[in-house]
């Protein structure tokens, strides 16, 4: 290997570290708000790489089904919440509900039937996308996580492995077996030396940096951030002074639906999508995401950019097991966390 080669191995890398950087912040997110591994944090990447793919192609975006569904089961939940309670709801109630969950899917998914969203700039199609894809992450929230938001952690794995399955074949059904691949932002190119750097790959990794500034001035200057903050610090604490829980939990899943729908926006010019491509890619976020402990964001964002860069050295030395080389990576991780956490004897807690 030679200065050439190694310099756009590492060029690959970070441009795919930068992807796994949102996923692994995303999961960290969500796990310290709800206390949910968020496994099905991968389908929505497939969902953002498969609706570009369809505006781009002129075609209906059956992602807007699935939204439109996800609406209508979580508007029936929340009536069937509504009528359990003790005391009598107004009508004025019932319709705040279907006002904050039901409008949003059957605006988005009317626009979607009618207005011409193939012969719009790429911009806004990319702004379509996210309008079909982020709020199908609280509506996931809603139906599958909040009725069990005070179970135990393996409850909440469980049923996380539950919904990854779901939407995996809600995929399949929706999308089909085959893949797609969008059209690239940019086909510039910058020559530096003998090094060709692709106007795409600065363009992920620009993306990337500047969603991770913006979600550090929303958690730093925002009262919303903070508010998720406090709640991923101490949630009883949180509850105590005010923050609502339930809240709190769709935040996170919203925030997560969005980075998960801008990887997949990002990273479907550069290779193929299937509709169960984002459980690896999600994977390989959850590795970063443990080598931070899912607690820590920097260890998280500093994990992706070891992941991406072991991923692309490993599939130059051993392409048939780089898969393998970035899974082991977890291994030692573990390991080393297990032997540095402190333990407790349990005669002497007794």
């Amino acid at each position: 290997m030679d200065l050439s080669i190694a310099a756009i191995l590492a060029q690959d890398g970070l441009t795919s570290g930068a992807i796994y950087a949102l996923l692994a912040l995303a999961l960290v997110l969500v796990f310290s708000v709800t206390r949910v591994i968020f496994i099905p944090q991968g389908e929505f990447v497939a969902f953002g790489a498969f609706t570009m793919a369809a505006l781009q192609g002129g075609k209906f975006p059956t992602a807007s089904w699935l939204l439109l569904g996800l609406g209508v089961t979580a508007f029936v939940m929340e009536l069937v919440a509504i009528a359990r309670l003790p005391e009598r709801r107004s009508l004025r109630e019932v319709a705040h509900a279907a006002w904050q969950i039901l409008l949003l899917p059957v605006l988005v998914w009317g626009a979607a039937q009618w207005l011409p969203l193939s012969n719009w700039p790429m911009l806004l199609q990319v702004a379509f996308t996210l309008a079909i894809v982020v709020p199908m992450g609280p509506l996931v929230y809603r139906i599958a996580y909040q009725p069990l938001a005070s179970a135990s952690t393996l409850v909440l794995l469980i049923v996380s492995v539950g919904v990854h399955y779901a939407l995996t074949g809600i995929g399949l059904l929706a999308f089909g077996a085959e893949g797609v691949r969008t059209e690239p932002f940019t086909d510039l190119r910058f020559e530096i030396g003998a090094l060709s750097v692709s106007g795409q790959s600065l363009a992920v990794v620009v993306a990337a940096l500047l969603l991770i500034l913006l979600l550090y001035v929303y958690f730093e200057r925002t009262l919303p951030g903070k508010a998720l903050r406090a709640t991923a610090v101490n949630r009883v604490g949180a509850q105590i002074v005010g923050i609502g829980i339930t809240q709190a939990g769709r935040a996170s899943f919203l925030l997560a639906a969005a980075m998960g729908a801008v990887c997949g926006i990002l990273i479907a010019p550069f290779t193929t999508i299937y509709y169960d491509s984002g459980f690896l890619i999600g994977l390989k976020g959850f590795v970063a995401a443990i080598i931070g402990g899912l607690a820590s964001y920097p260890l998280a964002a500093a994990g992706s950019l070891l992941v991406g860069l072991l991923e692309s050295y490993a599939s130059f030395w051993a392409s048939a097991y780089k898969e393998v080389i970035v899974f082991t990576l977890i291994l030692p991780v573990l390991l080393w966390r297990s032997l540095a956490a402190p333990h407790h004897d349990e005669e002497e807690e007794a």
